[in-house]
């Protein structure tokens, strides 16, 4: 399976060369609204790197860590069960990782991100492990959330970007078994959906917690999800982080 922790320590040495990509998927834990569970990032996050160590792997070298399962979540802090860390140690955590992976033979890391709140800090961390380590440092998401252009249903405005239609597809193919959709209920700000710049997505960007959009945490439309689209957004899902990954495999910086 390509995972890292599985090899001993001298095939560390073998195995784990200049060419490898080390993949270090990175998801939360938090609430999802009454329809999802609390594992929804987590699970989708392990879930792409497992699915794409399996098809691309030998291919590209591919090497994956450890899931984290727990990022900064506190947009959802309200939410008894959501676990959080805060950006300070996010920030610690992604950094202790880098400077143990720069004790291998590998040069490239990639953050593979399945909670959007967890993008900014990892944009930053980039830099700071290339400064730091000398990685090249990569961030890719296994769906770009709609707030940072990522792709939401006409019906959800734009605005899907929690526990909305696509994100219950994905958990109805993956796990149909942890979702609830007699529990699934619209929930889009649609007094949003005029403004051009202060909005999801918009030009002016704002801080918000998941409860200021109603008691149920979720934003979006889960109501017409089903497991037929959930595969085929998980199988293109694939498809473009074997298509990145390439990319990062020939990436070199032009000296």
């Amino acid at each position: 399976m390509r995972r890292l922790a599985e090899l001993s320590a001298p095939e560390i040495s073998e195995r784990i060369t200049s060419s490898s990509i080390i993949i270090q998927p990175i998801g939360a834990i938090e609430q999802h609204g009454p329809h999802l569970p609390l594992i929804v990032d987590h699970l989708v996050a392990d879930a792409a790197a497992t699915r794409v160590a399996e098809e691309y792997g030998e291919e590209l070298d591919l090497w994956l860590l450890p899931s984290q399962p727990v990022g900064k979540s506190n947009e959802h802090a309200w939410s008894p069960g959501t676990l959080w860390v805060s950006a300070t140690t996010l920030l610690a955590m992604v950094n202790d990782i880098a400077r143990s992976v720069a004790t291998t033979k590998a040069r490239k890391l990639v953050f593979l991100n399945g909670h959007g709140g967890n993008s900014a800090l990892l944009s930053l961390a980039l830099r700071e492990v290339r400064l730091a380590h000398g990685l090249q440092t990569f961030l890719m998401h296994p769906f770009v959330p709609p707030d940072q252009g990522g792709a939401s249903q006409e019906a959800e405005l734009g605005m899907g970007i929690h526990g909305g239609h696509e994100e219950t597809s994905v958990m109805l193919h993956l796990r149909p078994d942890l979702v609830k959709m007699d529990m699934a209920t619209r929930n889009v700000p649609e007094w949003l959906a005029d403004n051009r710049h202060v909005r999801f997505g918009g030009a002016v960007p704002f801080g918000w917690l998941s409860n200021d959009f109603g008691e149920h945490g979720h934003i979006g439309d889960p109501t017409r999800a089903n497991a037929e689209e959930g595969r085929n957004l998980f199988d293109l899902c694939v498809r473009m982080l074997g298509e990145q990954l390439r990319e990062v495999s020939a990436f070199e910086f032009d000296r």
